[in-house]
């Protein structure tokens, strides 16, 4: 019976070590995302500023 039993423990850490590492890919994929959506929130941010001739974030200057 203890074979099974160590068989099945490393089943398990096997598993838990996969599931650690798509976490991990799934974290950078998701900062990459995010460094993206801020990209294009800024320059939309900055076209609409040109557009309207307004100063919407409040930083001093439009665009």
């Amino acid at each position: 019976m203890g074979i099974f039993w160590d068989l099945m423990q490393q089943d398990e850490i096997q598993k838990q070590e996969e599931k650690a590492n798509s976490i991990e890919e799934r974290v950078e994929q998701l900062e990459k995302e995010l460094g993206n959506t801020k990209e294009l929130l800024r320059k939309t941010l900055i076209a609409l500023e040109k557009h309207i001739v307004q100063d919407i974030d409040g930083d001093g200057k439009m665009g």
